[in-house]
């Protein structure tokens, strides 16, 4: 598998790319998870999200989108955190996450980062110097636990 990682503005989005990303994302988080919910939430076109997407061929394989820190309190958000089904298992997980900080320095140098992670999935942030914020809460029936990268 040979990845090419693209972060983009919204606003240099392709109808292609904005696509794949809203088929992905109903594919893992609706379909996979048995989760019936609004995914398209309105805030990918909203601010300076950008979009970082990993693209093997003409294939989706790994994206996550960046919250600009203005809309969203102070912290940048990072969220929509998915790996295609078929591409699990193979460190993408790991790369989304390192390409996502560097990119969110890159864009919002020195500001806090925060995510809503999957309870589970603790330890996996924690590696990357998230510590757990607040209580553990259920969304979607899921249990997910609030975390800050300071």
């Amino acid at each position: 598998m040979t990845i090419d990682w693209v972060c983009k503005h919204h606003s240099d989005l392709g109808k292609e790319q904005l696509y794949a990303i809203l088929q992905l994302r109903t594919e893992v988080f609706v379909v996979e998870q048995k989760c019936a919910y609004q995914e398209v939430d309105g805030l990918d076109l909203d601010g300076d999200t950008c979009h970082l997407m990993a693209w093997d061929g003409d294939r989706l394989v790994a994206y996550l989108r960046l919250l600009d820190p203005i809309s969203q309190g102070g912290d940048v958000v990072i969220g929509r955190v998915v790996i295609a089904p078929h591409a699990r298992g193979q460190g993408l997980g790991h790369e989304l996450m390192e390409h996502a900080l560097k990119q969110a320095e890159k864009y919002w140098p020195d500001l806090p980062i925060y995510l809503s992670a999957q309870a589970h999935l603790q330890g996996y942030y924690g590696r990357y110097g998230f510590v757990v914020v607040g209580e553990e809460y259920l969304e979607d029936d899921i249990p997910h636990i609030g975390m800050r990268r300071p």
